[in-house]
């Protein structure tokens, strides 16, 4: 299943992912440092939701709360409890 994500408080405008069960697939960032999120993308392909959560929530950008890795480490958590029903 294909989901679309609008992070919060960060430079990219959308976040997309494929979501088969607890694995997260085709990561794409759109907007934000485009090496940076191309890398994180291709590192966490095919990492369930619980890993990608341990590994990049509650990164921060600077003294924002918040950074693209955790918004990515958010909206995986949500699509994975909303397709759990």
């Amino acid at each position: 299943m294909q989901i679309q994500y609008e992070p919060e408080n960060v430079c990219p405008i959308r976040i997309t992912f494929d979501l088969d069960g607890d694995v997260v697939r085709n990561i794409q960032f759109l907007g934000g440092c485009n090496g940076n999120l191309k890398a994180i993308s291709k590192l966490v392909d095919g990492w369930t939701v619980d890993k990608i959560e341990e590994y990049l929530k509650g990164n921060q950008c600077g003294r924002k709360a918040t950074s693209c890795a955790d918004q990515l480490a958010i909206a995986v958590r949500r699509a994975y409890e909303n397709a759990r029903g």
